[in-house]
């Protein structure tokens, strides 16, 4: 089965500019170089899988995505055995980052329970916007991103969801459901699982599972 095409994704995702309150994620540092070596493989995983579902989310965090390079993903998913994604024994082969600011993320413990529920492979992750927005000088903390940001990140969004042509496209949130509208793309909404949305999210996600997935 011919493999998906992500080299636009990688050339419009390097060329995102980092700025003072939205860290770029993969640079050439060794935290920038471990997260991209875990992106690839996680996309290089998520290929062979196959998934019906895209989920585009809003920013990383910076208990999960901002530490792992994953989306929706903190150590504690890197670290689990049998693995997430390929059920190995010995776990996905993503690498654990040293000192991380934390173990686990509110928001990806409950997409994981909710996902692993599921039938056939999990659903494909990835954020409207994919550096990491915080507060000026308080790179431990999140903010949303602003309107500028989000459209600096969409063309990337859009280029992995021409890559994948998953059958079902979810926007987690309005900030991702909007963007995905105004390029065209129909997405089905669900809440966010933070802030108190975790039973909604993981509810509206297993009726979207149930539904026939459209054609890409």
């Amino acid at each position: 089965m011919k493999r998906a095409d992500i080299d636009l994704f990688w050339e419009l995702l390097h060329a995102l500019p980092g700025t003072d309150d939205a860290t770029f994620l993969y640079g050439r540092d060794t935290d920038g170089r471990l997260r991209e070596r875990n992106l690839r493989r996680y996309l290089e995983l998520m290929d062979s899988a196959r998934p019906r579902m895209l989920l585009i989310g809003e920013a990383p965090g910076y208990r999960g995505h901002a530490v792992s390079g994953i989306p929706f993903m903190s150590v504690a998913q890197l670290r689990a055995r049998p693995g997430l994604i390929t059920g190995d024994p010995d776990g996905d082969g993503f690498e654990i980052p040293t000192d991380p600011p934390a173990l686990s993320e509110a928001s990806s413990t409950v997409v994981w329970r909710t996902v692993t529920a599921l039938r056939g492979p999990p659903p494909l992750f990835w954020p409207v916007y994919p550096n990491h927005p915080h507060e000026p000088g308080r790179p431990r903390t999140n903010r949303a991103p602003r309107a500028a940001e989000i459209a600096e990140g969409t063309p990337i969004a859009l280029a992995l969801t021409a890559a994948f042509r998953a059958g079902t496209i979810v926007a987690v949130g309005r900030k991702a459901e909007g963007a995905l509208a105004r390029n065209g793309v129909t997405a089905m909404p669900i809440r966010h699982p933070a802030q108190g949305g975790a039973r909604i999210f993981a509810t509206r996600l297993a009726q979207l599972d149930e539904e026939p997935a459209s054609s890409p």
